[in-house]
């Protein structure tokens, strides 16, 4: 019951719905914590494109677009979580689940 009132207190200002992964780590004398990660790329991706889900059938199926502008966006809202030293990098890890999820990245 406490993790579930400190998780609620903890993400009270995020939007409803937002699925937050969270790795909790539990001690012998029943005591926690836990770190609130950002959410999945995916998830920042399919909220831009505006897509419901993914593409199907990977390669061969385009289901959205997302601008390079977006992509930088989301890679720095994720950069806290991404094995990154640069934006770039980061925003190359974003670009490649964007076309494996079926998204073309336009200028």
């Amino acid at each position: 019951m406490e993790f579930c009132k400190q998780f609620n207190a903890r993400t009270q200002k995020m939007e409803a719905g937002m699925p937050i992964p969270v790795v909790i780590t539990v001690f012998q004398d029943r005591s926690f914590t836990f770190i609130t990660k950002t959410p999945p790329v995916t998830y920042f991706l399919k909220k831009a494109a505006g897509i419901e889900s993914g593409a199907k059938t990977v390669g061969t199926q385009i289901v959205g677009k997302v601008t390079k502008q977006q992509v930088e966006e989301i890679a720095k809202q994720k950069m806290p979580d991404l094995n990154c030293d640069t934006v770039e990098s980061a925003m190359a890890q974003v670009v490649g689940s964007a076309r494996s999820m079926g998204l073309q990245v336009v200028e």
